[in-house]
């Protein structure tokens, strides 16, 4: 095992939590105050990078930083109520803490919000860094000294990789397993109720190679 303590990062969107009918619920209400037509459905099929990229779809550069803002603004009555956390999700955390390890969630949605979502769903991180994508998450996972970093898209599997964690990746969000695994990740699970199971053995293999050492 390594000399620090097992640290494992998390992605947010569809790897914890199902964001899914919350941000649909803030597109809609966005979309009614700024009049611009914003197809939600389909938006909530793209999570994992940037708000910025999505609100890009739907208004002109020169509105981006504007509109993310308001967007921002709305969430918190908009989006954290219908959000459900994902099958597995506090099961995954309590993992982590029952086999001695710190869960950090690294995310790129906006940190506030994010910390509104897991108090909220009851989900208990030890840390939580906001507004970081694909290998920009790389910074925190590298601070924190994260192992292992488990993420539903290619973006997570990308950062896990450029902190030289161990990519875990779960099929449940807009990314299938065949495209996880393209990517480079190292272990693909259905979802995240497979991921204790995988941890057990996954200490259990690190600690053998350490006592042959």
């Amino acid at each position: 095992m390594a000399a620090h303590p097992l640290t494992v990062g998390f992605d947010l969107d569809m790897t914890l939590i199902d964001s899914r009918p919350g941000i649909k619920a803030a597109y809609l209400e966005l979309s009614a105050r700024t009049g611009t037509p914003i197809d939600a459905d389909l938006a909530v099929t793209r999570l994992g990078p940037p708000l910025e990229d999505e609100i890009r779809c739907w208004f002109p550069e020169e509105r981006v930083a504007e509109i993310s803002e308001v967007y921002r603004e709305l969430y918190p009555a908009y989006a954290i109520g219908p959000t459900l956390a994902m099958p597995g999700a506090r099961e995954a955390v309590a993992a982590v803490h029952a086999a001695g390890g710190r869960a950090v969630v690294v995310t790129a949605k906006y940190e506030s919000n994010a910390a509104l979502h897991l108090e909220h769903l009851g989900i208990e991180a030890d840390a939580l860094v906001g507004s970081l994508w694909a290998e920009a998450k790389a910074e925190a996972l590298k601070e924190y000294g994260a192992q292992v970093y488990v993420g539903d898209h290619t973006g997570d599997v990308r950062g896990a990789r450029a902190a030289d964690a161990l990519s875990v990746a779960v099929a449940a969000g807009p990314c299938d397993a065949g495209e996880l695994r393209a990517a480079g990740a190292d272990v693909v699970l259905d979802d995240l109720t497979a991921f204790p199971a995988w941890l057990r053995r996954y200490v259990a293999d690190e600690a053998a190679e350490a006592a042959s050492a």
